[in-house]
């Protein structure tokens, strides 16, 4: 089980950089255009929380400041508009990205204009089932601190002391953790869903953990693959500090500038990767075959997944 789950991972892989190679510079613009601006927000966000708290600083983060009086008086108003580009760009991104990868997999004309116009019917229903899974997330939160607590006051009615307070809050924050992760595998594909079956609500969602049901492990080392370089490169880039005066200040902007073009491309691959997933995961439960059929009637396809993960050469004919 575990070599077939390994094997299916690096497929998924594999064809997803097949298939960004394949359309390198279309694929290059649509990175350009929404996952550029969406790594340069998360690497410079220590950067512009500084300058607002502190624009009298005389780090290199300087570098970066401009006149913000009116966000200096509003940080909360900040904190809001640093919140809807985030959304904005990773909606437009997941949406165009998604679009162009699916089209490439049957082989279709990968149009930028097409790529583009595809947002009109995906950005609103991405934006509703993302605010749709996001009160399901508050929701399940909610309940399982009542679980917690109720837990925590059961202990304490019947005679028995919490000492510790740090060890239930690690606890009660691990039970959180995990929560969200298990979550996250099973709404993994909703994107995917939402822009390939026009669906959205809790109706990509339903269909997310119903699609991914034989590929929970899979997705679980795609999850931990991309988060963690997303992490490292994130958490790298806040916490490096080099040299002195100018050189520290040209070492940041280069810093800078490398990391949101590798952090880039890793959510490029990551998209690419997850649009491959949905395909898998329709090819494991029979929905597959008659869309290759349609598609490519009266041609020969090779279809690289099977119970086995051997490739093989089918042939579809309509009558």
């Amino acid at each position: 089980m575990a070599t077939e789950n390994l094997s299916s991972f690096c497929s998924i892989l594999k064809e997803s950089r097949k298939l960004i190679s394949s359309h390198s510079r279309h694929f290059l613009a649509l990175s350009v255009l929404f996952l550029l601006p969406l790594s340069f927000s998360l690497i410079a966000f220590p950067t512009l929380q500084s300058t607002i708290t502190n624009p009298v600083t005389t780090k290199p983060q300087t570098l970066l400041r401009y006149n913000l009086h009116t966000l200096q008086r509003f940080p909360a108003f900040f904190s809001l508009l640093y919140t809807f580009i985030l959304i904005l760009f990773t909606l437009s991104a997941s949406a165009s990205i998604t679009f162009s990868v699916y089209h490439a997999f049957y082989a279709r004309p990968v149009k930028l204009v097409s790529a583009l116009a595809s947002l009109s019917n995906s950005f609103f229903r991405l934006f509703a089932t993302f605010f749709c899974g996001q009160v399901m997330v508050f929701a399940a939160l909610i309940v399982l601190g009542l679980v917690c607590f109720g837990v925590v006051r059961g202990f304490e009615y019947l005679g028995y002391e919490i000492a510790d307070f740090k060890v239930g809050y690690v606890i009660g924050v691990g039970l959180l953790g995990f929560v969200f992760f298990c979550l996250q595998v099973n709404w993994v594909l909703a994107p995917v869903i939402v822009v390939v079956e026009s669906s959205w609500g809790l109706e990509p969602l339903r269909r997310s953990a119903y699609l991914v049901k034989e590929m929970r492990w899979v997705v679980v080392c795609m999850l931990l693959y991309f988060g963690g370089i997303g992490w490292l490169f994130v958490w790298g880039s806040w916490q490096s500090s080099v040299g002195e005066g100018v050189l520290r200040g040209v070492m940041f902007v280069v810093q800078t500038v490398l990391v949101s073009a590798a952090l880039t491309m890793m959510m490029l691959h990551c998209v690419a990767a997850n649009t491959v997933l949905y395909m898998y995961c329709k090819a494991l439960h029979g929905e597959l075959a008659g869309e290759i059929a349609e598609e490519f009637a009266r041609e020969y396809v090779t279809l690289p997944f099977d119970d086995e993960k051997v490739p093989h050469l089918v042939s579809f004919v309509h009558p």
